[in-house]
């Protein structure tokens, strides 16, 4: 079936009505058909639907709690349902469209309304979709401009948050690909990973110049200073996502902002968190930080060769840094070094 040809997945247990809708449909869109809730969940996560025909009165697992379980998970929270149902009652309609049901079709199902109201609805959904596509655009643009603003304040160029965010997508889908972190790391999850890693350092925002700008070894007391970053970082980025509960990237950033110097070894800040207790994100993301940091110029040294900053980036394996990712890292070590020169 063509990739341009919307998904629609028709959920009833009534054999004859899924066979007739099947039917219906199946010249316009591409079809997948369930008899049950449980299977209709199955299939969405194997093959994301664009639109999802939902029968009400099922056994065992009813429409209801069918679209409640769609709307608990992430990835198909967003899929536009319509509920196909016999009853006409106001109390029945009032609860789908509560629990997140665009519309109502009523059985038996008559072709014309069924095509009209599906057509209807794809419109819109695609519509609503490059809508939020082009707002995230925009916020991400403003957040990239604040989070190198940020960066500006310690003598760095600003480049530094873009590169590792490039870094952050690389080591990500290499991962991917090697069928590693399976259930953590989806395209979604590096998508909104790459969209947070800009504000891995929005904590120093609330260090002072005297600390951020010495041009010496930090002391002790100075250190200690240093590190709190990420912990101001966690509390301004979970502050955000309470007021923006819809941009869950910001969920990733809160993650990283507070996980992204801690080692794998345990022996890093601000929590001495160890291994998988470290959240993904936050391992793949310090990383691409510290390599950055190796090779990129600083007012106070020149950047190291990428051979350096390679063989101090493998020699942290196990210890600074999570094995699997450094194995990925050796993977596309030559990529890496071409995209750190294209700034």
């Amino acid at each position: 079936m063509d990739k341009g040809v919307p998904k629609i997945l028709v959920v009833d247990d009534n054999l004859p009505s899924l066979k007739q809708i099947g039917a219906q449909l199946g010249e316009s869109y591409d079809i997948s058909l369930a008899k049950s809730g449980a299977l209709a969940l199955q299939i969405c996560m194997q093959e994301k639907p664009d639109l999802i025909l939902l029968d009400i009165e099922m056994p065992e697992m009813d429409g209801f709690e069918t679209l409640k379980r769609l709307r608990l998970n992430r990835y198909l929270g967003s899929i536009p349902v319509i509920f196909l149902t016999g009853n006409h009652d106001t109390e029945t309609e009032v609860r789908g469209l509560q629990s997140g049901a665009r519309d109502f079709i009523t059985k038996p199902v008559e072709k014309s309304i069924l095509l009209h109201r599906i057509d209807l609805h794809l419109r819109f959904s695609s519509y609503q979709s490059q809508l939020e596509n082009t707002v995230a655009k925009m916020s991400d643009s403003v957040a990239l401009a604040f989070a190198e603003l940020i960066e500006c304040r310690d003598e760095n160029t600003g480049g530094h948050v873009a590169r590792t965010s490039r870094y952050v997508g690389m080591l990500g889908r290499r991962l991917m690909d090697m069928g590693l972190f399976a259930e953590e790391l989806t395209s979604t999850d590096l998508d909104m990973m790459v969209r947070a890693a800009p504000f891995h350092d929005i904590g120093k925002i609330a260090v002072s110049d005297r600390v951020l700008l010495k041009p010496d070894r930090l002391d002790d007391e100075e250190f200690a200073v240093m590190k709190q970053h990420t912990v101001i970082g966690e509390e301004i980025l979970k502050n955000m996502l309470t007021r923006t509960p819809t941009q869950q990237y910001l969920h990733y950033a809160r993650m990283i902002a507070a996980s992204h110097h801690e080692r794998f070894d345990g022996k890093g800040y601000p929590r001495r968190l160890a291994g998988d207790e470290i959240p993904l994100c936050g391992r793949i993301m310090a990383a691409a930080d510290v390599y950055d940091a190796l090779v990129d110029d600083r007012v106070y040294r020149r950047g190291m060769s990428h051979a350096e900053a390679y063989a101090i980036i493998i020699d942290g394996r196990g210890k600074n840094f999570d094995p699997r990712i450094i194995d990925a890292f050796e993977d596309i070590h030559k990529e890496l070094a071409a995209a750190a020169k294209k700034e």
